[in-house]
């Protein structure tokens, strides 16, 4: 399997969300990875698009090889350009491992329509926060870099973890990687 991701942090998630199901032959940001799946012929890409890639013209050159994406674009205009796989930033380590699966036995596979936790549901504040979590920082951190009070970030914080579901900081960074408000 070929894991493809602009973002170095998203390609590392993938890889270890998929390891155990899969052999990995190798990973690439998007802009070269039509170069790298030509040269390794991989039995499958995982690629997590970023939200302004246009990936029709690198799926018609990997014609042939099984591809599935991650995006919170629609999946019609993916799957006539070529993809076998459409998924969501937020597919779970089963539903990503039976997706492959299946496209390695020639299935095609999407998810129902269904509202999807966004990251656009975040505020603009709220987002900037979840990418400083995401840097590591401390609330008292954030609190010096966005000249607010600590209290405040303790608010923004408790947002954030509820607007994505997360119980942790460390399962928002997961969300947010996951659906692109954290492109690290």
């Amino acid at each position: 399997m070929l894991v493809a991701a602009s973002s170095p942090v998203a390609r590392a998630g993938l890889k270890t969300m998929v390891a155990e199901e899969c052999g990995i032959a190798g990973s690439s940001d998007s802009a070269n990875l039509v170069g790298q799946a030509l040269e390794l012929h991989p039995d499958v890409v995982l690629w997590q698009l970023s939200p302004d890639e246009d990936p029709c013209p690198a799926l018609q050159a990997l014609a042939g090889i099984p591809v599935a994406v991650l995006t919170d674009q629609p999946a019609t205009d993916l799957l006539r350009a070529g993809a076998r796989a459409v998924l969501p930033y937020d597919v779970t380590s089963e539903q990503l491992g039976a997706a492959i699966r299946a496209i390695a036995a020639d299935l095609v596979v999407t998810m129902p329509q269904r509202k999807l936790r966004s990251a656009t549901s975040l505020s603009g504040r709220e987002t900037e926060v979840l990418r400083m979590i995401g840097e590591g920082l401390a609330n008292k951190e954030i609190a010096w870099r966005l000249g607010i009070s600590e209290h405040t970030v303790k608010f923004h914080v408790s947002a954030v973890l509820a607007k994505l579901g997360a119980g942790t900081r460390a399962e928002a960074i997961r969300v947010g990687i996951r659906q692109g408000a954290i492109l690290v």
